[in-house]
């Protein structure tokens, strides 16, 4: 953690780490893991919110807690520009990070691919081969997905590929 920028720095502190070693396949054990998910969830999301930093809403999309949808937001010039976010938990979880995807900007940015999953392998995948079976979803949010859309997103805006909702609806109602 000594590489990290201080507020990364606290902010990963306050999420709770995990303790149960276990995949979606493991039964019971997996109940007791994703039990452990939510909490990690619930806290980092209550900070965020705390600190009137929020930016992503999410759930598990099924009962098993193998499929998780929601949102995702950026600001960038005073502009909210919103996203859907979903991933699949793998069979092999934790030993394997979830693959993050944002569909709506498949095939906008190298550092994207296959049905817009977002790039994560030189980052991120070996922080948490590092850190398995400690991290969970809420540390795939904050170390993967929101240092990639801080990166992303205003290269994406400033070159035109992500229009926020407003210029789309005026250049719709100009033509």
């Amino acid at each position: 953690m000594d590489t990290w920028d201080p507020t990364t720095k606290s902010t990963l502190t306050q999420i709770p780490l995990l303790s149960v070693k276990a995949g979606p396949r493991d039964g019971g054990a997996w109940t007791q893991r994703l039990k452990e998910e939510y909490k990690a969830l619930i806290t980092y999301t209550s900070m965020n919110k705390s600190k009137d930093n929020d930016w992503f809403r999410i759930s598990a999309a099924n009962p098993e807690g193998t499929r998780w949808t929601g949102k995702c937001w950026y600001v960038h010039n005073l502009l909210k520009y919103e996203f859907d976010l979903q991933f699949d938990i793998p069979v092999t979880y934790p030993a394997t990070a979830p693959e993050i995807e944002l569909p709506q900007l498949d095939g906008k940015t190298q550092k994207m691919y296959r049905g817009g999953k977002i790039c994560l392998t030189v980052h991120f995948k070996p922080l948490w081969a590092k850190n398995c079976p400690r991290f969970g979803i809420a540390h795939a949010l904050c170390l993967g997905l929101a240092p990639w859309l801080a990166a992303e997103i205003p290269i994406l805006v400033d070159s035109g590929m992500v229009k926020h909702k407003d210029d789309a609806a005026s250049s719709a109602e100009s033509s």
